[in-house]
């Protein structure tokens, strides 16, 4: 079943957020140990308004347990939703943090997309993205947009055969992506 995030989901929710952006998810928490960063995400997925709250998320469940999910927002609403997330890691590290841009303020962004390796292979991750079209189709945008990590050649051809297709290149935590776009 797809439905809803609910707070209660923040553990698993953490796990799968961190199994997807890895290295993000220490820049996003100013943490570098993966307790604390797990512990931050799942503190950030508690929040009723920033990128990786519950609210944005949908999430896959198997016997009531969440096994995959998907965070997604409107790319003109991303500067907003960082900003609790900003205001963490300037507290963390006296510093004032910078996120690269990783949507484009006319597409709705799927920001992250994890299933749980377990679960793998089942056409979890096809479903979240299914689902979040439907909404998304609801909602009235017309492009939907993702990043998939340059070096990963199976989830590209899985957006692709989805109907996503190479818009550009774009760098995200020192790393190159491929920024796909979906026309709705």
């Amino acid at each position: 079943m797809i439905r809803q995030a609910q707070k209660q989901d923040f553990q698993e929710a953490a796990l799968l957020i961190y199994d997807a952006i890895h290295d993000i998810a220490d820049a996003l928490t100013a943490e570098y140990e993966k307790e604390k960063v797990l512990e931050q995400l799942g503190n950030y997925f508690c929040q009723e308004k920033n990128r990786l709250s519950y609210q944005n998320c949908l999430v896959k469940t198997v016997d009531d347990v969440p096994v995959g999910i998907i965070v997604a927002y409107h790319g003109k609403d991303a500067h907003e939703l960082d900003e609790p997330i900003r205001t963490h890691v300037k507290a963390k590290t006296n510093e004032k943090p910078f996120f690269d841009q990783e949507a484009d303020d006319a597409d709705f962004y799927i920001d992250t997309l994890s299933v749980n390796p377990k679960f793998g292979g089942q056409g979890y991750g096809t479903e979240l993205i299914q689902s979040l079209l439907t909404y998304v189709k609801e909602q009235g945008c017309t492009t939907v947009s993702l990043n998939v990590e340059e070096s990963n050649h199976k989830a590209r051809l899985l957006y692709e055969r989805l109907g996503f297709s190479y818009k550009k290149a774009i760098v995200i935590n020192h790393h190159i992506y491929h920024y796909l776009v979906k026309e709705i």
